[in-house]
């Protein structure tokens, strides 16, 4: 398998980074529209299965502070269809990043994410746990 094909980091970099202005924008249904149809997405607090879950929470949460920034972005393209995109991301005023991941596949309609994650760090931590 090929590893980090330049075509398909390219086209994953440049689906991302629209995906990433429909969030800004809080676009929903172009937001909805890069994920597949079956994808499932884990936020910090709340999970949907499939695009009419994803629709209607989007729908319900307000748009993202203003000034969202990316950090560490890194995108690993496997063969010629699927890639793993990592992020951090933060805010003005903000001192933590939160962390978000997705792999995208090459289907019949473009690029989609399949699987997405979004975590923040505990602010807190167990010094007992490691």
């Amino acid at each position: 398998m090929e590893i980090n094909r330049p075509d398909v980091v390219s086209e994953v970099a440049a689906a991302f980074a629209d995906y990433e202005d429909a969030l800004v924008a809080n676009e929903v249904e172009r937001i909805v529209g890069f994920f597949a149809a079956d994808a499932v997405r884990f936020g910090v607090a709340d999970q949907q299965a499939g695009l009419l879950e994803q629709a209607a929470w989007r729908r319900a949460q307000p748009p993202l502070p203003p000034g969202r920034r990316l950090e560490d972005t890194i995108i690993t393209g496997y063969g010629a269809d699927v890639a793993v995109v990592t992020t951090l991301f933060g805010y003005p005023g903000a001192d933590d990043l939160g962390r978000q991941s997705q792999t995208w596949v090459r289907l019949p309609q473009g690029w989609r994410i399949v699987t997405a994650h979004v975590s923040h760090p505990a602010r807190e931590r167990n010094p007992s746990v490691n």
